[in-house]
């Protein structure tokens, strides 16, 4: 029996599944960690492996970067959580409005799940009305009306015109898939129609630009526009979710949008230089929805660790170290591992693609690029084929998200870029037969 095994033995006993969350479950068990630093971690067993996930887009920086360290530890010495604010909070927001021309007020709360729930009530709450729209396939946290068609597949997702509303939880209210819309992504003929057989009662769209589900696919542009130009039309709002692609540039993916600006924007993962987190920041009128000041507060909001000092302090020095030219530099080597993945695929010639951009990238058990959900949708087949990959690769020494995704960090260089590369080549070369 193994350290790890051990414990998992143990967490079996006191947790479903033995474990909190189901993206560390490996076969036969999963592994624990002992220590990391920068891009490597290092498990109970003494084994290193070079982070390709950075917790599902967490780390920015890679693990235990020496500033970060730093400054929490002296915050820690201070003290963690208050009923009293603290200048950590104000500073930190100070820093994050500067980052984007489409955020004027912020609000903090703990998960990337709370920032998208806290953006569409905060839409409800403006425009008065019940509905949402969201991509099908989009994953946007664990909120019933977020959650709705992301793992919808064709048993249940309904005719391409019309996308069906499918829940992911069972014992989801119907009255919430009723108040969801559900539209094709880089579809805007599609979207925009059925947009529009509900524009009266839709509050916002909910749009991710470059969802993790649908393949790290960047959103086309047109379909960007379109939907921003249909929520001006019909006094909607447009929520983007950057809880993953804020990392993308400066001030986000939105960037790449330069004619659209979002009326709100979540965030979460990186901001939190490793700390949970999430925040919420866009339009000052509709921030203040939950103006604590005004005569009717039209949404409460609150929380018992949000905006806690240790998060504030963690989050604000790793943001103010991925400035423009970090961003810029991780974005290159991001670039490079893209390049260098496509090269292996050739070498080995095997029926494959790569798709991303910015700092993330996703391996597809497809020959073509797919650019719909609907294409990008992984048939048991490739899902086999996935997991006997990301086997492969952690066997060769390296860390990826459970699709076969890359979250980098500015820990990372060419070098090991280098080295992964090689370990894809060689995982491909077993696997050969099995396509």
């Amino acid at each position: 029996m193994s350290k790890s095994s051990e414990l998992y033995e143990r967490g079996l006993k006191v947790m479903p599944g033995g474990c909190s969350r189901n993206t560390i479950l490996r076969k036969p068990h999963p592994l624990y960690v002992d220590h990391a630093e920068g891009c490597f971690v290092t498990d109970i067993e003494g084994v290193t492996r070079i982070d390709f996930a950075n917790n599902m887009a967490s780390h920015i920086h890679g693990h235990s970067h020496p500033k970060i360290v730093e400054e929490v530890s002296a915050q820690l010495a201070k003290g963690t959580a208050f009923t009293l604010g603290t200048e950590a909070e104000v500073l930190y927001a100070e820093h994050l409005v500067n980052r984007s021309d489409s955020f004027e007020k912020v609000r903090f709360v703990n998960s990337g799940t709370e920032a998208v729930m806290g953006c569409l009530k905060a839409s409800r709450a403006f425009t008065g009305r019940p509905k949402i729209a969201k991509v099908e396939g989009a994953y946007h946290g664990l909120y019933d009306y977020a959650e709705v068609s992301q793992t919808a597949n064709p048993s249940n997702w309904g005719d391409e015109d019309r996308p069906t509303s499918v829940p992911v939880a069972h014992g989801t209210p119907q009255a919430a898939l009723d108040d969801v819309v559900v539209i094709p992504f880089n579809d805007p003929e599609r979207a925009i129609k059925i947009l529009d057989e509900e524009a009266d009662n839709i509050a916002c769209v909910l749009l991710d630009l470059m969802p993790h589900r649908v393949g790290f696919l960047p959103a086309e542009e047109d379909f960007v526009q379109a939907i921003y130009d249909w929520t001006r039309r019909n006094e909607a709002l447009l929520v983007c979710d950057e809880v993953i692609t804020f990392r993308s540039n400066y001030g986000g993916a939105q960037e790449w949008y330069p004619n659209i600006k979002p009326d709100l924007t979540a965030m979460g993962k990186m901001i939190g230089g490793g700390f949970p987190v999430g925040a919420f920041a866009g339009r000052a009128d509709v921030m203040d929805v939950m103006n604590p000041h005004a005569d009717n507060v039209l949404f409460p909001h609150s929380g018992t660790f949000s905006a806690n000092p240790i998060t504030m302090t963690a989050g604000r020095v790793a943001m103010e170290l991925f400035d423009r030219e970090a961003v810029d530099r991780l974005n290159g080597v991001t670039e490079y591992a893209r390049q260098s993945v496509r090269e292996a695929i050739k070498n080995a010639d095997v029926p494959c693609c790569v798709t991303g951009r910015g700092s993330v990238f996703r391996i597809h058990m497809k020959p073509e690029v797919p650019n719909t959900y609907r294409k990008a949708f992984v048939t048991k087949e490739e899902s086999a084929l996935i997991s006997t990959l990301n086997n492969h690769l952690f066997d060769e020494g390296f860390i990826m998200v459970n699709t076969c995704s890359g979250l980098l960090s500015t820990a990372l260089t060419n070098a090991e870029i280098d080295k992964f590369a090689e370990a894809v080549e060689r995982s491909f070369n077993k696997m050969k037969n099995q396509f």
